[in-house]
């Protein structure tokens, strides 16, 4: 088994910082938010998942005080919307730079749907969104209390958007019939829930 600590990874065995390889799948945190002047922003964030269910509540941590962190911390609202495989190229295009004020909506080509209790819009296309409001705005640190330059954005969910199709009979989501998306390592990796199974806690 290898063992390494972080700063002193053995690169001619892993060239590539295997991290991301290692914690996966991860759902991707696909944020719409919206500026102080009313610019729409949509990108979808690496590291994203839900942290807590009574009240529910997501987060997503931002690499950097990018558009998404920033108005979700400015307006204390933002939308996760539901990566799926259908959309997988529309999502990947909202990962695109783009100078402030264009929006990634247009841009990958999107229709943007009103939300219910928050400003932001939800992704129209998307088979699930969930509305938020923040509740924790944190920039993390390092063991020795440096800044990390990283920023981590958790809200609770206020409303809840599903597509009826993916609704079953017995009043259950078909997860697998939504094939949701997720991110793996390096780069340009991704997984693609299509089937599950079972097991009942002893």
């Amino acid at each position: 088994m290898v063992f390494y600590e972080p700063h002193a990874r053995d690169r001619a065995l892993l060239p590539h910082d295997p991290f991301k390889a290692i914690v996966a799948p991860r759902p991707i945190g696909w944020v719409s938010t919206i500026g102080p002047d009313g610019e729409l922003n949509l990108a979808p964030y690496s590291f994203f998942n839900a942290v807590g269910e009574d009240p529910p509540m997501i987060g997503f941590s931002s690499t950097g005080a990018k558009d998404s962190a920033t108005f979700a911390a400015g307006t204390g609202e933002f939308v996760w919307n539901m990566p799926t495989w259908d959309l997988r190229e529309a999502m990947n295009q909202t990962s695109k730079a783009l100078p402030r004020g264009q929006s990634e909506f247009g841009f990958a080509g999107l229709e943007a749907a009103p939300s219910r209790l928050v400003a932001p819009p939800r992704v129209a296309a998307a088979h699930c969104a969930l509305e938020c409001r923040v509740v924790h705005q944190v920039e993390l640190k390092t063991i020795d209390g440096a800044p990390a330059d990283q920023y981590l954005v958790v809200g609770q969910v206020i409303g809840v958007h599903i597509d009826e199709a993916y609704i079953t009979d017995d009043g259950r989501v078909d997860t697998a019939a939504l094939k949701p998306i997720a991110r793996c390592g390096y780069r340009e990796e991704y997984a693609v829930v299509e089937s599950l199974f079972a097991m009942w806690r002893p």
